[in-house]
């Protein structure tokens, strides 16, 4: 398929569990050629500044074009104290319907326990508002992330399981990814009069 597909790493640490999940569902979007392009944008090796900060356009540039280009998007989400992390939250007040307005995209909870759950509600709940995103109906928790989506096959049947749903997941968002594209063609995304949510 003819998509580009972003993926965003919402943790604030370096070499994060988060980070390894993006790159691994990255790469089986190209292995199983759902996509022609992805990109993985990684919050903790490529921080945005908190917002408001009068440092935070170079930073923010780097993100919005990339954003711009996508046609579906992959939010992988960690669980801190049962809440979404700042570094996701921060990120979605940068962006606006420019980048994310009507592109499907699916969640994936990260918890080094075996929760994951809450943050991808809190996300579902606020986060789409003023940006537009399409959350897909489908979401994908990860939970005791560190013994998950390692190289090399699966170490056990469970692992198996959550690798062959990961990899459902993906088809279903290339499916939405392109269909959309043509809804987002016949919307105006620009209508000043009505640039926020309701």
């Amino acid at each position: 398929m003819s998509l580009n597909i972003v993926l965003i790493a919402g943790s604030s640490q370096l070499k994060s569990q988060s980070a390894k999940v993006a790159n691994y569902l990255g790469q089986r979007l190209l292995t199983l050629r759902l996509c022609k392009q992805i990109a993985v944008l990684d919050l903790g090796s490529d921080p945005l500044p908190l917002w408001p900060s009068e440092d935070s356009s170079d930073a923010w540039e780097k993100y919005s074009a990339n954003l711009i280009q996508a046609d579906a998007l992959v939010v992988v989400a960690p669980e801190w104290n049962g809440m979404a992390c700042p570094a996701i939250k921060n990120f979605f007040v940068y962006a606006t319907h420019k980048e994310l307005g009507h592109k499907p995209a699916l969640l994936v909870g990260v918890s080094a326990g075996v929760g994951g759950a809450y943050p991808l509600s809190e996300l579902r709940a606020s986060s789409y508002k003023n940006c537009r995103i399409c959350y897909l109906p489908e979401q994908l928790i990860v939970r005791k992330v560190e013994q998950l989506f390692n190289p090399g096959p699966g170490a056990n049947p469970k692992e198996d399981s959550i690798r062959a749903r990961a990899d459902w997941t993906l088809e279903i968002l290339a499916e939405y990814a392109t269909a959309m594209k043509n809804i987002r063609s016949r919307i105006e995304i620009d209508a000043v009069s009505f640039a926020n949510g309701m």
